[in-house]
């Protein structure tokens, strides 16, 4: 299984089961009070709305990996689990059944909304499944309540090139929504799962957000007006998703900069403080696209990762500037949500809406979409 096909690939929950007690709501002493960002982190509901929990999931983590992925203190992800074939995807959820069952003191599957509270309370790591790949989809698209079954509540429309649902963020015709991409809309709204539209191009994630009779989600992207690229959406797209209740996530990859440079969490926070100022604080969080575990960038990883991007290069689904290494060096590893709480606040940003960011917005938006049961 590849690294990079894992990583692509609250409605109102009572105030005593989050946060106890409710300090968060107060405004930080100051920017540069750490104590108070450690408070407000350990409460928080932390969810990176796109990461995998580690890097290599065909190896079995060490007591150490477990260890340091324990305390990241994030409280859920959503966790790629599609691959391009049907029989793939189905390995992928017997994969990551077997990684909860096999720690079940680490990890927790997260099947119904109060699943998400849950995990926090007893400090695992709430898994959900989600795809990004739609091929087997649109193969059969009664595929999309079988897998609802199986406990895959987040489904992405296209991936980067032209999908039977849509146009993805690489299709040069921009054609938008198919029939079968507004039918697939329609069904997943009935069935309660999330309709996500990262990689859709402009107007299918445009027609996408429109045609969903519930708020959607874009788990990891970036910002256009930030820095122009075609993984990044355009203010008028993150309007309309927060006008309609969406969740918009911001991703750490180098798209958020352009070409040769190195991302770094300053290049990654203009890009939050964007979404937060044309969104509004209750639609702006963290989608990575990286994983739990930090990446050591040994001669092996390196060869890892530039065979990965060759063969996507060679599938036709490799976007502009993957001449770099798909992660922010100084937002790497456990402690990445935690960073960037600490940079909102040097920011200027209050407790509240960094409570919102590090995953009361996306807990809320997806009881809003699944239910909260």
């Amino acid at each position: 299984m590849h690294r990079r096909d894992f990583n692509l690939g609250i409605l109102k929950i009572s105030a005593a089961a989050l946060l106890a007690p409710r300090l968060l709501a107060q405004p930080l002493d100051s920017a540069d009070d750490d104590a108070s960002i450690a408070a407000l982190y350990k409460n928080a509901i932390v969810i990176d709305s796109l990461c995998a929990p580690l890097i290599d999931m065909d190896s079995p983590p060490t007591t150490d990996t477990l260890a340091a992925v324990r305390q990241s203190g994030i409280t859920a992800i959503n966790f790629t689990i599609s691959d391009p074939t049907f029989e793939g995807t189905v390995g992928n959820i017997a994969a990551v059944e077997a990684l909860v069952e096999q720690h079940p003191d680490t990890f927790l599957l997260v099947r119904r909304h109060s699943d998400i509270a849950r995990a926090k309370r007893e400090n695992k790591i709430g898994v959900l499944p989600g795809f990004q790949y739609t091929a087997f989809l649109e193969e059969k698209p009664e595929r999309i309540e079988m897998f609802r079954r199986f406990g895959v509540r987040i489904m992405q429309l296209t991936y980067n090139n032209r999908s039977l649902f849509g146009d993805g963020c690489l299709e040069p015709g921009n054609a938008g929504l198919s029939k079968a991409g507004i039918a697939a809309v329609k069904t997943m709204n009935d069935l309660g799962v999330a309709v996500d539209l990262s990689h859709s191009g402009y107007r299918t994630t445009a027609e996408g957000i429109a045609e969903s009779a519930k708020p959607v989600l874009i788990s990891h992207s970036g910002c256009a007006a930030v820095y122009a690229h075609p993984r990044n959406k355009p203010d008028e797209i993150l309007k309309s998703l927060a006008d309609r209740g969406g969740y918009f996530g911001v991703y750490l990859m180098p798209y958020v900069v352009a070409s040769p440079t190195v991302p770094t969490r300053e290049h990654v926070l203009n890009h939050v403080v964007h979404a937060i100022n044309v969104c509004g604080a209750d639609h702006v969080g963290i989608g990575s696209d990286g994983s739990v575990q930090k990446t050591v960038l040994t001669a092996e990883q390196k060869a890892t990762f530039d065979q990965d991007i060759a063969r996507r290069k060679k599938l036709g689904i490799g976007a502009p500037g993957e001449d770099r290494y798909p992660y922010v060096p100084d937002l790497n590893g456990p402690g990445h949500m935690e960073i960037i709480a600490t940079e909102l606040a040097k920011r200027g940003q209050p407790a509240s809406v960094i409570e919102k960011v590090l995953g009361a917005n996306f807990q809320r938006v997806i009881g809003e979409i699944w239910g909260t049961s």
